[in-house]
Order: structure tokens, then sequence, then C-alpha cells
């Protein structure tokens, strides 16, 4: 790496070419920035001690292309001054044109500025400019510097900014513009290709202050190693589509890396927003260099990339997929990476159009009931990531149903019986998912959907706190706790468009008034006006029928037993051979003990599973029937057994219900047994093995 200060006239004069990197952002300097610049420049021009003023750096790599008597080069750092400095001569040069300026024999001429600064006269086609853009902003920058037509689709900055600087010109001396110009030092930096890092260079010298995004982060690092060519093709062929699935939504983007590294990478905890950068070069820290699997790479990443787009902003999302996703979507956005995984079982057909839909639904359903029950939604992300871990790619539906079922109480998929009950009795009203809860009641399985945008929440029996007689009347002495009880239920809940002209007004006239419940075209005032008055047993029965009609909007998990039993099998069986037994403490004897008695268990059965708890051992078969609990002298022996129904010949059994509390145990059991010696576990061994076989 060469880094000198020198003029900034100096680096872009000669026959060379400044071409911008794919990777980089577009042009983004605003007027503020311009008029910050053009006063530098006035400045400096007017100082009489012929100072230089510090710009700061350029930073660039040869393009790998360059021939005999033209060089190539990736401007890497300094795109925004390099091109601001060229709008500004471009507009030098148009002002002196235009206006028949002339100064000094030599000062500036729109030739010279033109073949010094703007262009190769020499050259022609892709090596005429000096500075190649990319992306619009390209054309816009042409079509000035050639001094043709803007185009139709124009890059507003570019455009902007030379209006600018030809305003400026109009009160100024373009002798002395000229002149401050001359006067601009650079740091330039040239890095030698194959010897500097120009990722780790551009990262030093943005460190503090370059405000790129995750993304933008992300896609330097990826592109920035390659030669000019090779970026172009990777971005036109991968990078740019990426981009524009998320366009308008970077912050989506930055999840979607988020969510594809913890699937990649299997991660226990989400990543934070300001560490995916650095997520990501922990662990595809490689791919930029090797240039043999970046194809493979960048084409796997698009293709997540689709299916995340395609769930989290609806992006190309399929018409059947599109609702279901909308729907989880508005309950819940951390699905995204088991959302990911399954959309990749359905792309692969492992997983059905309809298997994915219901799949879909049952995660609504899951979020949904357990939001109107109450449950704790804190830690989801782990939950479906977690999920998305344990799909088998041989039965994706059928895994997520078993990996659903298995969740732990905190987590648990609610029944029917505990989602009706909620419905029912609890209050709807001030939960998250009420209106949500509204909407689909009123439209699920209707092929002509009511429009409920601009609809609200209306309580049909009032909320005010003083109800009018008629009121007071209808409900009887006790209104006040009928109001208490019944206001916020879903029974006395609907939508309306004319909650304003419903007001606290009495029941008949919110059924009679213009709009109101009489002329209401919402299905779910249907039961409302054919009630002739609203009470507790009205809002009851609405209730009960709204309830039962949730149960098919947010279907139940319904999953066979055997393959929760084998599921929860298998998952021991892992966790066993993760687990050491030597690592539960225990006393010397009661480890001599143990390691005797485990020997002859084990020996009963090689399917026998063996797990160390965090004070205790246990045995299963697949069922439980065994837990070893060490004591300071001894271990005792917890047992699956019923005492009144035992076995126990040599009198050994103590009845475990006579114990309010066992230390260490984490089973339940019928049977305790006392181990001193080794005649002990000989004597204990019948027991054992009726509790295996019960098991």
């Amino acid at each position: 790496m060469k880094a000198i200060d020198r003029p900034f006239t100096k680096i872009i004069n000669g026959i060379t070419q400044f071409v911008i990197p794919v990777f980089q952002r577009d042009y983004s300097w605003t007027e503020a920035e311009c008029e910050q610049l053009w006063k530098d420049v006035t400045e400096i021009a007017s100082d009489p001690s012929e100072r230089g003023h510090f710009l700061g750096s350029v930073v660039y790599i040869s393009t790998g292309d360059t021939s005999a008597g033209f060089t190539r080069w990736l401007l890497i750092d300094g795109q925004q001054r390099v091109t601001t400095l060229v709008l500004l001569l471009t507009a030098l040069r148009d002002h002196i044109e235009e206006s028949g300026w002339s100064g000094a024999a030599d000062g500036p001429t729109a030739k010279r500025v033109d073949a010094y600064f703007l262009k190769n006269v020499q050259e022609e086609g892709g090596r005429l400019h000096k500075l190649v853009l990319r992306r619009h902003d390209q054309a816009t920058l042409k079509a000035l510097l050639d001094q043709t037509e803007l185009p139709t689709e124009q890059s507003d900055r570019i455009r902007d900014n030379y209006d600018f600087f030809r305003e400026q010109l109009n009160k100024a001396d373009p002798g002395l513009v000229y002149q401050g110009v001359g006067r601009l030092v650079i740091v330039d930096v040239t890095l030698d290709r194959g010897t500097d890092d120009p990722q780790l260079i551009f990262e030093s010298l943005n460190s503090t202050g370059m405000d790129l995004s995750q993304s933008d982060l992300i896609r330097n690092f990826i592109l920035m190693r390659l030669p000019e060519k090779e970026q172009t093709l990777f971005y036109e062929n991968y990078w740019s589509k990426i981009e524009s699935l998320f366009r308008g939504s970077e912050k989506t983007f930055d999840a979607f890396v988020r969510d594809y590294i913890a699937l990649h990478t299997q991660a226990s905890k989400q990543e934070k927003t300001g560490n995916i950068y650095s997520a990501f070069r922990r662990v595809f820290g490689s791919i930029g260099s090797d240039h043999s699997n970046l194809d493979d790479f960048l084409q796997k990443l698009l293709k997540f990339a689709r299916y995340h787009a395609a769930f989290s902003i609806g992006t190309n999302a399929p018409e059947s997929l599109r609702a279901p996703f909308a729907h989880l979507r508005r309950q819940v956005d951390v699905p995204a990476t088991l959302i990911m995984r399954l959309y990749e079982c359905y792309d692969t057909e492992r997983l059905s159009e309809d298997e994915f839909i219901r799949a879909i639904e049952l995660l609504d359903s899951y979020v949904f009931r357990r939001a109107i029950c109450g449950e704790q939604t804190r830690g989801y992300w782990q939950v479906f990531a977690t999920l998305a871990y344990r799909i088998d790619a041989n039965r994706p539906f059928e895994s997520l149903c078993v990996g659903l079922a298995l969740q732990r109480d905190n987590y648990r998929f609610p029944e029917n019986d505990e989602f009706r009950s909620a419905l029912q009795e609890r209050d709807m009203y001030g939960k998250r998912v009420c209106f949500d809860l509204l909407d689909r009641l009123e439209n699920h399985g209707s092929k002509e959907a009511t429009d409920t945008s601009k609809y609200s929440i209306e309580h049909i029996m009032p909320q005010n706190q003083k109800l009018s007689a008629d009121w007071r009347r209808m409900l009887g002495d006790n209104w006040r706790d009928l109001q208490r009880q019944w206001l916020h239920r879903l029974g006395n809940l609907t939508l309306t468009g004319y909650n304003s002209s419903y007001s606290d007004r009495s029941f008949s006239e919110k059924k009679k008034i213009k709009g109101g419940f009489e002329e209401s075209s919402v299905r779910l005032n249907k039961f409302v006006r054919e009630q002739p008055i609203w009470t507790p047993a009205e809002m009851e029965r609405r209730g009960k029928a709204l309830a039962s009609r949730a149960l098919s909007v947010w279907p139940p998990l319904v999953i066979d037993k055997s393959l929760i039993d084998a599921a929860k099998e298998a998952e021991m069986r892992l966790l066993s051979k993760q687990q050491d037994t030597r690592k539960v403490p225990m006393s010397d004897n009661a480890r001599r003990l143990f390691d005797g008695l485990r020997a002859k268990v084990l020996q009963m059965d090689t399917n026998i599973i063996e797990l160390a708890e965090q004070k205790s051992v246990s045995y299963h078969g697949p069922g439980f029937f065994l837990e070893v609990l060490p004591r300071k002298n001894r271990i005792t022996l917890l047992l699956d057994l019923d005492f009144n129904e035992v076995d126990d010949p040599l009198n050994i059994a103590n009845d475990a219900s006579e114990y309010k509390f066992l230390v260490n145990a984490v089973y339940e059991g019928g049977v305790l047994v006392s181990i001193l010696d080794a005649d002990d576990i000989e004597k204990s061994l019948p027991l054992i093995r009726q509790a295996w076989e019960r098991g």
C-alpha cells in the first residue's frame, strides 16, 4: 500500500479511469455537503498563502485489466468526494462554454477542463470518461459529461448537485474556482492487488465515520476482494436480485441475514442488530476470498432471501400462501428462520403445498391461542429457531407437529378446552389480538370477505360507567356488576364502521338507527340484530357460538401419540449420549454402590436409556422405571411401582408416599429401596426388573 498527499487534479489528470465498484452505494451527497465543498474551494482560492486544503482520502486498486497507456482503478473509498468534484468541474466547463468567459492564458477553458479532468479525449467507448459510476447514477453523469439529453429515469442527487454548482458559478469567478480546485489535497492510497486486503483497509478507514448498514458491510465484504469483472458478474447475477427483494425494507434485509446465519449455525440465541456483520464474518469468513465456492454460496443466499422476503414482506409470495403468511406475520415476526426451512422443503417438493399451508396455519394457531390464553411471548425466537433445526427433510410436516407437541409447559400448544374457556370467560378487549380475532371470525371461510380496515371495535353494551336508564332496566338491579363482568368479553364485542354513531345509545336505538345493527352487513352482527334484548344471557350464547367457530379458524394440534413417544425416546437417547454419569456428585461409597448397580441394570436390556440428571441418575425403557438418588454413604432407589401391588418376598420395599419430599428426586414413584452394600444390590434386582417390565 502506498499513501501520499497529492493534489486532486494530479490524481485524475492523465489517461486514467476511476470505476465505482458495484458493491458501493449510490451517490448520496446532498446540497449541504456540496455547499461546504464550495466554501472550501472558494476560501482556499482566495488565501494569499497559497496553502493546500486537505479533503480526505481516496483509496483505489487496479481493476486487473489495465493496458499500456491506459489505467483503470476501482475506487474503494472516496466515491462521494470524487463524484462531487467531477460534477463541480463539469458545471465549470459548461459555465465557461455557455457564458463565453475568458481569463488568463493559463486559466481554465472548457476544452482544458474537459480534457484534463472529465474525459480521456484519445479514448472512446467505455474508456472515454474518467469517472464511471454504478446503477442509475451513471446514465445521468454520462449525459452531463457528454452534454446530451438527461435520461427519463434520472439520478436526482447527480442532477441536483450539478445544478447547485451551476447556480454558484453564476456568482463567482471561474478562474478562482479553478484555482481553488487545484489546491485541494487528497491522501492518495493505492493498493497492491494480491498483497493488500482492500476490505480490511476499507473497514479501518471507515470505522468511525461511514454510516454503512449491516447489509452494505456484508456486500462489500463479499465483493470487494474480487476483480472488477467478477464483481460486476456476481453483483448482477445475485446481489442486485437479493437487494431488489428487500428494496425499501433494508431493516428486513438485515433480519434475513441474521436469520440465515442462525439457520446455518443452529444458533442458540439471536444476534443483536448491530452485530450482524460481525457474525457474518465470523461464520463465512473465507467466502470473500474463496472464489470457487462464491457462486454456490450466493446462489443459496439468493434462494433463502426469496423465502424470507416472501414471508416477511410478501415479496413474490405464491398466491396460496399470501393470506396464511399475512395472518402469521401479524401475530409475530420471529418465525422467519422456521419458515425458510419449511420453504426449502416445499421448494424441493418434500413438503406439499397443502402441507405448507397447514404448517403456517398451525403456527398461526399456536401463537394466537397462546395470546388468547395469556401465555408468555418472550423467547419465541428460540422456540421457532429450535423447531427449524429439528425439521426432518424426509417428513417436514410431521416433524413440525412433533416439535410443537414436545414444547415445555411455558411454551405448550393450548388445547381446545383451554382456548374455548379463555375466549368465553376472559376479557378480550384489552388484548393485542382482539381486532384480529373479530376480523378472522368475520371473514374465515368466506369468498366475499368484509373489508374491516376502516372498522373499529364496538361494545354492544356500552363502556360508560353511567349507563342510561334503558340499559339499567334491561340488565337489572345488579347492572354494575354485570357490566363489569361482561363488558370486554367476546360475546359483547363486534366490528362496525359506525362506532361514533352508536355511542352509548340504548340497545333498541343501536339496532334501528341509520347504519345500526338491523342494517349492518357485518356477519358478526347477525345474531345481535335478531335479539330483542341484550343481557348476559345473550352475551353468553353469542360468546359460546363465536368460541366454537374460533376452534375451526385456529385449529388444534392433532398428532398420533406414538409419534410423540418415539420422538421423546429419540430425544432421550441423544441426550444420553451427550451426558456423563461420572459428573453426578456422589460420595466414594455411594459411587462404588452405584457403579455396581449400574452395570447390572444396563445388562438387563441394551435398549435401556440412562440419563444423568443434575443430582441423580434415571433409567428409562423407554418409559421411566428407576431413579438412583445418591446419599452420603448409600444410594436410594426410586421405582415406578405401586407399593400395594409390588411383589416383594424379601420385604425391602418402602412406601414412597410416606415421604412428603424426596431430596434431589426428579421423577415420581411408589417404591423406595435403600442400598447399603453389594448384597442389597442383588436383592433389589427383582424389584428393578418389575418396574422395567411394567414401563
